[in-house]
């Protein structure tokens, strides 16, 4: 997710007068939930009682098990959104709309989801990423629109997949947007078995990452600044770790330990410096994947481009049709993402501690 992708969302809700609503359409005797909303007068997150929305054509009303703090939250709130925050997260179908009684679900159902909804899923825009809908509906979940940080949510029945049995539904939500942006990362990242995989940023997505690639059998190594974090990567299975700040020598010891430098560099770091660094520790013709959205454009060597120095790809949650892969593989291989189990009374300081960096692992609230 990025500012240009909260920038269009705004921008799209502005052409459907529907998208402008920031709160939930609550159905006549449905009565009240807590939900977790930005107030821009005392500058906190608070929780609040708001009506149980109502699905509507192609919607579920989902009860929630889990949803987790994602760093994208924090543009939400930089932007004063008065909607319910969260994008991530994991629940039970409790209601359906007739419409989609017969799409093989049913009520009980336990599911993960994806976060842009009102889009068609059919237009060509929709086949890159449901945020170029044709339609102009597209409504970012937790931005423009009410997300997870709730008892109950409205998903569009598209967006939803069965979650494996392995899975646990009170510990999925960062799947589903974390979880689903690191497969994709790493699976391509253009690896073969044995290369060098550079995971830049040892947060909650640089965690899973490292346990997708040693699971795809690369060999691993982990950057960031936070000591804390690198050892939650070594216990996962990193085969080196480097703390960028402290360790001045870092990249010249990175290449002499990859024989010349990582032949991949996932960054999920949005620092500046995270991205200076990781085209440093490329190998000849490396990929950079870029997920972490610094606030500043890359600054990038365009004869270094032409001259295959390296290559730039990026990769995100991308479309519900990707999904199936990733949750299957992260199933099948057991990879869980590292989480602080809070309660939703403690979001406020969730978003401090995000803030400050003092986040080591995924926080998640439980409902």
């Amino acid at each position: 997710m990025s500012a240009s992708v909260t920038e269009a969302a705004t921008a799209n809700s502005q052409l459907d007068p529907a998208a402008g609503k920031i709160t939930v359409n609550g159905a006549e005797g449905q009565g009240t939930m807590k939900a977790g909303r930005w107030d821009s007068e005392q500058q906190k997150v608070v929780i609040t009682e708001v009506p149980i929305p109502e699905p509507e054509k192609g919607q579920f009303l989902i009860k929630l098990a889990s949803a987790s703090l994602c760093h994208s939250d924090i543009m939400a709130i930089e932007q004063n959104t008065k909607s319910t925050l969260g994008h991530e997260g994991a629940g039970y179908v409790e209601k359906m709309h007739p419409s989609v009684e017969n799409k093989g679900y049913k009520v009980g159902d336990i599911v993960g989801f994806l976060y842009i909804r009102g889009c068609c899923f059919q237009c060509e825009g929709c086949q890159i990423h449901n945020i170029h809908c044709e339609t102009g509906k597209q409504l970012l979940q937790g931005f423009v629109t009410d997300g997870f940080f709730a008892e109950y949510a409205i998903v569009d029945e598209f967006n939803c997949i069965h979650l494996p049995e392995s899975i646990d539904v009170n510990t999925a939500a960062p799947i589903f947007c974390a979880g689903i942006t690191a497969f994709h990362a790493v699976d391509n990242s253009e690896l073969k078995e044995g290369d060098w995989l550079a995971v830049v940023g040892a947060g909650g997505l640089g965690q899973i990452a490292t346990q997708i690639g040693k699971a795809m059998g690369y060999k691993v190594v982990a950057l960031d600044i936070n000591d804390a974090t690198l050892e939650v990567t070594k216990k996962q299975g990193a085969d080196a770790v480097f703390n960028s700040r402290t360790n001045k020598n870092y990249v010249e010891e990175l290449k002499k330990l990859t024989n010349g430098g990582a032949k991949a560099a996932c960054v999920f770091s949005n620092a500046d410096q995270a991205y200076s660094g990781a085209f440093q520790i490329l190998r000849l013709g490396g990929v950079c994947m870029v997920i972490g959205l610094p606030h500043n454009p890359l600054s990038v060597s365009s004869m270094d481009l032409a001259l295959g120095k390296y290559k730039i790809k990026s990769e995100s949650t991308s479309i519900p049709q990707r999904m199936k892969k990733a949750v299957d593989f992260l199933a099948k291989h057991n990879i869980k993402p590292e989480v602080e189990r809070r309660k939703s009374e403690d979001l406020n300081d969730m978003v401090v501690a995000m803030r400050e960096g003092k986040a080591t692992k995924r926080m998640l609230v439980n409902f």
